[in-house]
């Protein structure tokens, strides 16, 4: 108006009081603790293998991202798991409970199929009466290794361990029930050579302790096993 210039005085938001900073704060976190339960309980999770069964495919030390979406949900830190729809396929590496009272689980391969007829011969796997190819297996067929014939069950599995003479897999225990199945690896994106034994659940301080020793020798990692591919 004729020049004149009005000037808005805008009033200054009242600071908010501690309470409210630690309420949104909380809220924040909340929310990312919800969402790294839902990805870990349904969708993505990390394994390392304590052990040799599945040499030369996985080492002991390869620390692995597990895809679980479509296999199984669960609680994280319950027992509550829920099966859903997805079903591996025979030779896929499978992630599962083992059927074993107070045992983890266990990382094998799928060999037998619901209403296989499986048996080995002279280490020599057998499926509905033809030879299976193996090219995964970590030592030749050991002639001392029979088994069967068994015909798997309506809604189980057979599973091996690709390092066949240091496995314990469904030839001492059985079948595993697909109620059991996790999940399968999708990449290793870790890989520490180590003693089998920092791996094992319940081993923390010699897991961290391998975890700092790689900062003073890196050559520990097997660099050329990082995003390695299932």
């Amino acid at each position: 108006m004729n020049g004149e210039k009005t000037i808005q005085v805008l009033a200054a938001e009242p600071k908010p009081t501690l309470d409210k900073v630690i309420l949104r704060e909380a809220l924040s976190w909340l929310w990312v603790i919800l969402a790294f339960l839902f990805i870990t309980g349904t969708i993505v999770q990390a394994r390392v293998i304590p052990s040799g069964s599945m040499e030369k495919t996985l080492l002991v030390g390869d620390h692995l991202l597990m895809n679980r979406f479509g296999y199984d949900a669960e609680v994280p830190m319950t027992q509550l798991h829920v099966r859903l729809w997805r079903e591996p396929h025979r030779q896929q590496i499978v992630v599962f409970r083992a059927p074993l009272p107070g045992n983890p689980d266990y990382i094998k391969r799928l060999i037998g199929l619901p209403g296989d007829q499986l048996e080995i011969r002279e280490g020599v796997v057998y499926i509905n009466a033809k030879k299976l190819d193996e090219p995964y297996r970590a030592a030749p067929p050991n002639p001392l290794d029979n088994y069967g014939p068994v015909t798997v069950p309506a809604g189980e599995f057979f599973m091996m361990g690709d390092n066949r003479d240091d496995s314990y897999d469904s030839r001492y225990w059985g079948f595993v029930p697909d109620a059991n199945i996790v999940g399968t690896p999708i990449l290793v994106y870790m890989s520490i050579n180590a003693p089998g034994d920092d791996w094992d659940p319940g081993h923390v301080r010699d897991r961290i302790f391998t975890y700092l020793s790689v900062l003073l020798h890196p050559s520990i990692v097997r660099w050329r096993r990082i995003f390695k591919v299932f």
